[in-house]
């Protein structure tokens, strides 16, 4: 509607509590336990058959961590992981994520989102994880990073087998329909990368995938970077995580930008069309005054605050008096007592000439603490001040009329600002200090072209000055690589899913993309996943109930240890197991024996030669 306005939510993330998996967890047998390890979101679960094991992710959080500083003489740095972090903005700088881009590769961050899994899914078993793994990881994982998992589920966490497929591959198994040809193009495109996976009879064809190092994080740091240019003046309010809640939710694909552009440049479309975001703002600066007698209660909570405050310093301070007396009497008996040489020593220590001047120190000191009992014992009879003072300096608050120590005029001097601003007779009416612009509207969020150019870099990359090809191009690109019988098959089923799905016109924009790019009267379909942020996570749900009691797809310790942890059993949505196949070296012994031999045959009998 025109003129909306949209208020941030800047929701915190509520912390996972510790789950009771139930029995048919267990029983007859450890059922799989399923982790969609994505860049942005983890999400774990169990996958059973059974109705009392719920058929959804029971985790859902960030994959971030934060180690904070420990507290200095306190408690040593603690680590929290996901929701338990409340919100990522105050721990911006100390986030740490495993993933770069899409791939895994700081194991020991992997390592603590594991432990969260499992310590609040209710794992029980002591000193391994005894359920089957199924993992999701990257198209074309790089056969290190599959290692260093394996090794980590195999070796940390004593798991009985793994399974690794592809997270976009298991959301095209749970959204196939009987009437699906088995082949199609999967477009996945998510937080970090934007993938253009072809299928072809059920199999992922490894040599022709195609990534663009594009997603939501990338257009995110682009909207922040538009909005801080657009509005400098509310530069540390543009966050991150503002930013990724209005890609989320007022954030659309244009199905042709330069026409939705155009579109923009009419006054009408863009108040009718234009979302307005309200920053929060404090009301105190609209020009509401504060009821006098509000002003005078808060006055009494200050004087009272710094009449402890004076108290507590003219207590210390007495105490310090008292003891620098006493070892200054002592000193004086000593004298009394005729023990001059120990007298004469201790003078040297309080850097003293003569007994004149310790004499001198002694009735000083004498005289300030009883100043000091004095004030205190006065202070306490004087427990209630007249607040109303119609002077506009700061109060005198020696009730003695006497000199002020330096510890009370600093004490006076930290409040002075807040007596100079509650003021009786600089009191104003609303009007006169009313401003003269409607605060709230200065702190509004205009989004007008920005919900268009933000997530329209994954079709064209150089808006943000990356040399990379769109997803149109990418497209077309794949396509060409195959036959024309092939092409028409891969087009028959185009699947859109990942984050980035959920942009609404993305379908609309592919299918005018496609039809571009197709021959005149070709046919295509384009289809969404159901869920296109939780379909990983079910179609890996699917393959596990269904896989549970086979042998194919699964890695067990066995494998691991004869083939290594780059190991991986091929099925309907994991990745091609590439080997490594290192070249036969021939051993140097024999070739550097080959010469010596015949140089030896040579030279050893020179008779038989002649």
């Amino acid at each position: 509607a025109a003129g909306r306005v949209f208020a941030f939510r800047d929701a915190r993330w509520a912390p996972d509590p510790v789950l009771e998996p139930s029995v048919a967890v267990r029983t007859p047998q450890p059922v799989p336990l399923v982790i969609d390890n994505g860049s942005f979101q983890t999400r774990a679960g169990w996958a059973s058959a059974d109705p009392s094991v719920p058929a959804e992710p029971l985790l859902r959080f960030r994959s971030l961590a934060a180690r904070s500083r420990g507290a200095r003489g306190g408690a040593g740095a603690e680590t929290q992981v996901g929701n338990d972090l409340g919100s990522p903005e105050p721990l911006r700088w100390l986030l740490r994520s495993p993933f770069d881009r899409n791939v895994p590769v700081q194991l020991e961050l992997q390592e603590l989102l594991f432990d969260h899994v499992f310590q609040r899914l209710g794992v029980s078993s002591q000193g391994c994880v005894d359920h089957p793994i199924v993992l999701t990881e990257a198209v074309c994982n790089p056969l290190y990073s599959r290692q260093m998992m394996s090794e980590l589920l195999f070796e940390c966490y004593q798991v009985p087998k793994v399974s690794y497929g592809v997270d976009s591959l298991y959301s095209f198994y749970h959204n196939r329909r009987q009437n699906w040809p088995c082949s199609g193009l999967v477009i996945s495109s998510g937080y970090q990368c934007t993938h253009i996976l072809p299928v072809l009879e059920g199999r992922l064809d490894a040599k022709n995938c195609k990534r663009i190092n594009l997603g939501g994080c990338q257009a995110a740091v682009y909207l922040q970077r538009l909005l801080q240019l657009k509005y400098p003046g509310h530069f540390a309010a543009i966050t991150l995580s503002r930013m990724e809640e209005i890609l989320h939710e007022h954030s659309y694909i244009a199905e042709d930008y330069i026409e939705e552009l155009q579109k923009w440049r009419s006054p009408e479309y863009y108040e009718n069309n234009v979302h307005k975001m309200q920053l929060p703002f404090s009301n105190k600066l609209l020009g509401s005054t504060v009821a006098s007698e509000e002003k005078q209660e808060r006055r009494q909570q200050q004087l009272r605050r710094l009449q402890e405050l004076n108290a507590r310093r003219r207590e210390e301070k007495l105490q310090l008096d008292q003891e620098r007396l006493d070892r200054l009497l002592y000193i004086q008996e000593l004298l009394e007592d005729g023990q001059m040489d120990q007298f004469h020593k201790a003078l040297v220590e309080l850097n003293m000439d003569s007994a004149e001047e310790l004499q001198s120190y002694i009735n000083k000191l004498s005289l300030s603490v009883e100043q000091t009992k004095q004030k205190i014992l006065q202070a306490e009879v004087n427990i209630e001040v007249d607040v109303v003072d119609s002077k506009p300096e700061t109060p005198d608050l020696d009730p003695l009329g006497s000199e002020q120590s330096l510890e009370d005029v600093e004490s006076i001097n930290e409040f002075e600002p807040l007596f100079a601003e509650e003021q009786p007779e600089v009191e104003k009416s609303v009007a006169a200090v009313q401003p003269v612009f409607n605060l709230a509207e200065y702190h509004q969020l205009f989004l007008g072209t920005e919900r268009i150019r933000a997530p329209e870099i994954v079709f064209q990359p150089s808006l943000i000055g990356e040399d990379q090809a769109g997803i149109a191009e990418t497209i077309q690109f794949v396509l060409e690589r195959y036959p024309k019988e092939q092409q028409a098959i891969l087009v028959q089923n185009v699947f859109l899913t990942g984050g980035n799905a959920m942009y609404p016109g993305l379908k609309a924009r592919i299918q005018k993309e496609l039809l571009e790019m197709r021959p005149f009267q070709s046919s295509f379909q384009v289809h969404l996943a159901s869920s296109p942020v939780l379909d990983a996570w079910y179609g890996a749900r699917d393959w596990a109930v269904e896989y549970m009691t086979r042998e194919e797809g699964w890695i067990t310790r066995k494998d691991y240890e004869e083939k290594g942890g780059e190991y991986l059993k091929e099925h309907c949505a994991s990745n091609v197991y590439v080997p490594i196949r290192l070249p036969k070296q021939t051993p140097r012994t024999a070739e550097a024996l080959a010469p010596s031999r015949a140089l030896t045959s040579s030279t050893s009998n020179p008779c038989e030669q002649a």
